[in-house]
């Protein structure tokens, strides 16, 4: 496969001039490219966006899931830690009594 000679970030900002109403045709002239080659980019911008929103969904089910895993997890230590100072002093009480 042929190396193109655009690097992203200039092909990101043909697409933004295109974006901004310039005609196909001019860019083309312009920059030496086919409309279909343009057509190709707009195509993998978006596939890139989608990629990165799918992305960003998943991480955020991800990050909701270990909050809810981490809220759990805190009230059973929560509780734990309560009965343990409450044995304390119930077994403090015994020696007392003793």
């Amino acid at each position: 496969m042929r190396k193109s000679k655009f690097t992203k970030s200039q092909k990101l900002e043909i697409l933004a001039k295109w974006d901004a109403g310039a005609k196909i045709d001019d860019l083309c002239r312009e920059y030496q490219i086919s409309t279909a080659t343009l057509y190709n980019w707009k195509k993998e911008k978006t596939t890139d966006e989608d990629d990165t929103l799918r992305e960003l969904k998943q991480l955020q089910q991800e990050n909701a899931r270990l909050k809810k895993m981490y809220a759990n997890l805190s009230m059973d230590h929560e509780i734990l830690r309560e009965g343990y100072e409450m044995l304390k002093k119930w077994q403090a009480q015994d020696t007392k009594k003793k």
